[in-house]
């Protein structure tokens, strides 16, 4: 069963996967984006980089940029609506602690990367720091220590 923060990030992704962008590693993958968007090899005037192999057309930066302050807006919308930490913000930290097994590493950073989070905001918002420490409950189930803190 798929909690709360799941379901809005697989809409999201779907979102995503509909955008009109490529991720080329090699030249024949390169070629092949640029003859779908009927652009020549060396047009590439008309793309822009997006990181990790990502391409998209300059003509859709625009879209692009609003398409992730949009799934930002959102998701920031959600955790602010949880002002306990038990729905949303608990769904997300449990995931994302399972997505970088956190109940193996007990490291926190890349959980916090993946959000957009600091120590820092979980430490000055009550339902993060509750959210969290549920969610760390969860994941570590029976080797969760009660002196763990923060």
């Amino acid at each position: 069963m798929k909690n709360k923060y799941d379901e809005i990030k697989e809409k999201h992704q779907k979102r995503v996967n509909e955008f009109p962008l490529m991720f080329a590693f090699n030249q024949e993958q390169f070629e092949n984006g640029m003859k779908k968007w009927g652009l020549e090899p060396n047009d590439t005037d008309k793309i822009y980089s997006i990181g990790g192999g990502g391409v998209i057309r300059k003509a859709d930066l625009e879209a692009y940029n609003k398409l992730w302050n949009d799934i930002r807006k959102e998701h920031n919308e959600l955790i602010k609506a949880d002002k306990t930490g038990e729905g949303y913000i608990k769904d997300m930290f449990v995931s994302e602690l399972e997505n970088h097994e956190y109940a193996y590493t007990y490291e926190l950073d890349d959980t916090l990367d993946a959000l957009e989070l600091t120590i820092e905001d979980i430490e000055n918002n009550s339902a993060l720091k509750h959210g969290l420490e549920i969610a760390i409950k969860k994941v570590l189930g029976n080797n969760y220590d009660d002196d763990y803190e923060l």
